[in-house]
């Protein structure tokens, strides 16, 4: 048979045309092909607590979501989201109104810029920014206006100045995200309260990606942005499961908004997966009720494992942005004499058998990340150790 040819025009959505294939699969493959350890993308190589997974286990055994779960999730699931939003940082919302769960975070972002972008509505996001951002945003028919966050003492920090000149008449929306992939970065709670007031002034809807909530270290701390003055309506709160519990592979995220939001959100959710992850819903709803305990230790682990790969990538000659939040690290790679992450990244698996994920795919402005690349350590202690060894081989 002939193959389909055509003189019109391209086959994929000219609003998609720009994103092509993820860095994340060209380096996955490439850590394949080159047999070497995988810092790039961002998942465990352990799962998380065994009595979750076997909570998973008997739901599929008993029969609990082995069929389509209710769309907004099930009960189970909703109330103990909306206990832990309360227990933790005093937000109350009802289960049956205020909570929508999804197909992981990636899914919440989604439908949460489907149903509330018009085309040419503008949408601030900080720059670097996860990279379906960008993708969903176009898919709404949005333009994205990135204020970027830059190096300052150690970290990386917002121009609060840039944030608000960066607000216009098109404005629709601020995605925020903290704690921040990939730079690490915890917005302060100065910072929070400046984003807070300008939205109320501007009467702006903020989405705020916060998966990373249980994942913040040394003095930092996480501060729902729902919970300052003004908020509580206005902002769609995303978490998931994947980050907090380790079982990225299951797909568990959810939404905490006010009823209208949530109404909203849900109206275009159901037409993306419209239910997913049944079983998995069960066995999430009793995790997010593990003791405080849980949550200490998850966070002490991945601190010494901050500290292990950031000594590590320090004696191998980077400059390291130590991390306040997350499972990322960013280094510099000038200190090195390289100022290309891209070429860096692509070539780093034959120099020393390590892969890493270049930051400026996180940009509009890719010569602002240029020099910038990104290692993930939610990995075993020996794959760590074993990473820092190979990665010393660069300046032998």
């Amino acid at each position: 048979m002939a193959a389909m040819t055509s003189t019109a025009r391209p086959l994929l959505n000219r609003r998609l045309a720009e994103f092509g294939t993820t860095i994340f699969a060209e380096m996955s493959a490439l850590a394949l092909s080159t047999g070497s350890i995988n810092l790039g993308q961002g998942f465990p190589d352990t799962d998380g607590p065994e009595e979750i997974r076997e909570a998973a286990v008997r739901a599929l055994r008993d029969g609990r979501g082995n069929q389509y779960p209710p769309g907004p999730g099930i009960p189970e699931l909703r109330t103990a989201i909306a206990a832990h939003q309360e227990r933790r940082y005093g937000l109350t919302y009802d289960p049956d109104t205020d909570v929508l769960v999804t197909a992981g975070a990636t899914e919440a972002i989604a439908a949460a810029l489907l149903a509330l972008l018009e085309p040419g509505d503008e949408v601030i996001a900080l720059e670097p920014y996860y990279d379906s951002y960008a993708a969903c945003i176009a898919m709404a028919g949005g333009t994205r206006v990135p204020v970027t966050l830059r190096p300052h003492e150690g970290s990386f920090r917002l121009d609060l100045d840039e944030l608000r000149d960066a607000v216009t008449d098109r404005t629709r929306l601020l995605l925020i995200n903290t704690p921040h992939n990939p730079t690490g970065t915890v917005l302060t709670r100065e910072e929070l309260t400046a984003i807070a007031a300008l939205a109320v002034e501007r009467d702006l809807l903020v989405v705020t990606d916060e998966v990373y909530e249980h994942l913040v270290f040394d003095e930092a701390e996480h501060i729902p942005l729902a919970t300052l003055p003004g908020m509580r309506d206005r902002t769609v709160t995303i978490g998931s499961a994947g980050k907090s519990f380790s079982f990225t592979g299951w797909k568990v995220g959810w939404v905490t908004a006010s009823r209208e939001l949530v109404s909203a959100v849900r109206s275009a959710k159901q037409f993306l997966t419209y239910v997913a992850s049944g079983p998995f819903q069960y066995a999430v709803a009793e995790a997010l009720r593990l003791p405080g305990t849980y949550f200490e230790e998850f966070r002490a682990d991945m601190r010494a494992k901050r500290d292990l790969l950031a000594g590590g990538l320090e004696q191998a000659g980077f400059k390291v942005f130590r991390p306040a939040g997350t499972y990322f690290i960013t280094t510099d790679i000038r200190p090195l004499g390289e100022s290309d992450g891209f070429a860096f990244c692509r070539a780093l698996p034959e120099r020393c058998g390590v892969v890493a994920i270049p930051n400026a795919v996180f940009y509009d402005h890719r010569e602002q990340g240029a020099p910038f690349v990104r290692f993930a350590f939610c990995k075993r202690t020996t794959v760590l150790e074993e990473a820092a060894a190979r990665l010393k081989t660069l300046t032998a």
